[in-house]
């Protein structure tokens, strides 16, 4: 198969599908691999060392989604990118396609088969191609929380981990699953008072045996959703129902009551936020306030960290890659259903359930568009 690999243009995303030890794999599965020229250059993968992989470097991304037979990205497909894309082509990234109905419509336009790193699922449940970039985002929220919370970006000028004498930012972390705990575990390290809510009584139970007393952890209802969140210092935002958008959990009355230079940091962002004040920012203009109360709600948290997050998604997603190249699409996902529930669109149909829901448009099984 011939497998294409284009420089990221979304802004200040220095991210690439593939680094050159994933190429040497490809390649050496019998695949070839064409790589834009400059594509990892940001983060330090230089052109000789995709050539000495087995990689072409290619100087456009026009010539790449012209040639590849599958097209291994990052971040979901730009509009630009989308009318590259043809019929039957195989595209392999990040999607997030709940809350953009404008990348959905045209992905099915495209007719390409479009698979969705967020909705792979594992034989336990989770989803691996996405937790990854998940323990990026939960750790980097506290650091864009910390830094928001000085009084240069708006904030209340509290240092997140006090000093004697002086008490502990309050941080509140809404939900318990891979960003959660990663953002938990960092403002703990650096000293802060933290809860975290989920209505999940096991999942709580087991972050109560990891940690004891060092976390506080509560029921998620809108009662203890109040309560916390309009105490707190830093909201992090941490919620995920896979595929489709997230809920909506901080509305503004929230808001109103909170303190004047307190920060929500919106890691569900790319699944629509779940604050109701929330709208994607970049790293070029991370925040914005509403109520006095900042946010942060930047769409691809882990581009911050590009060199980091390449090395670890690609950790996670290259036997995926292999698989899908071995033995084409069809029969990759007939043999591994869990990759399978990452199929979101297939010759011009929505496939994944809950997207096609919350988009209000059909929706076909893959068992069908794979039969078909």
């Amino acid at each position: 198969m011939l497998i294409g690999v284009p420089a990221e243009i979304k802004t200040l995303e220095s991210r690439i599908g593939m680094t050159p030890a994933a190429v040497r794999e490809a390649v050496a599965h019998g695949h070839e691999v064409i790589v834009q020229k400059n594509g990892g250059l940001k983060i330090g993968l230089t052109n000789e060392e995709y050539v000495k992989a087995g990689a072409t470097i290619i100087d456009t991304a026009e010539e790449i989604f012209a040639k590849a037979d599958m097209i291994v990205k990052v971040k979901e497909p730009q509009q630009n990118e989308c009318a590259m894309l043809r019929e039957g082509q195989i595209l392999f990234t990040y999607l997030h396609l709940a809350p953009d109905p404008d990348q959905a419509e045209a992905l099915v336009k495209s007719g390409c088969v479009a698979i969705a790193y967020e909705t792979v699922t594992s034989p336990r449940g989770g989803l691996p191609l996405l937790a990854p970039m998940s323990e990026v985002a939960g750790r980097m929220s506290i650091q864009a929380g910390a830094h928001c919370l000085e009084m240069r970006q708006g904030g209340e000028g509290i240092l997140l981990g006090g000093v004697p004498g002086v008490p502990a930012a309050e941080v509140v972390v809404l939900g318990g699953g891979v960003v959660g705990i990663n953002a938990a575990r960092m403002a703990m390290g650096l000293g802060a008072n933290v809860t975290v809510l989920d209505n999940s009584l096991g999942r709580l139970g087991e972050l109560d045996g990891l940690y004891g007393p060092q976390l506080k952890t509560i029921y998620s209802n809108a009662d203890t959703v109040e309560e916390y969140v309009t105490k707190a210092d830093l909201v992090i935002g941490a919620v995920l129902i896979p595929g489709a958008a997230a809920p909506k959990l901080v509305n503004m009355g929230h808001l109103q009551k909170m303190k004047n230079g307190s920060v929500v940091v919106d890691v569900a962002i790319d699944q629509g936020g779940c604050f109701e004040t929330s709208k994607a920012t970049t790293h070029l203009e991370p925040t914005f306030e509403i109520e006095n109360v900042v946010h942060y709600c930047v769409a691809n948290m882990p581009g911050g960290v590009a060199r980091t997050s390449t090395f670890a998604l690609n950790n996670a997603t290259m036997p995926f890659t292999l698989a899908l190249a071995n033995k084409g699409y069809k029969q990759a996902l007939t043999d591994d259903p869990h990759l399978a529930e990452g199929l979101n669109v297939h010759h011009g149909k929505l496939t994944n359930e809950a997207v096609a829901r919350d988009l209000d448009k059909d929706y076909q099984s893959v068992r069908d568009a794979l039969a078909a």
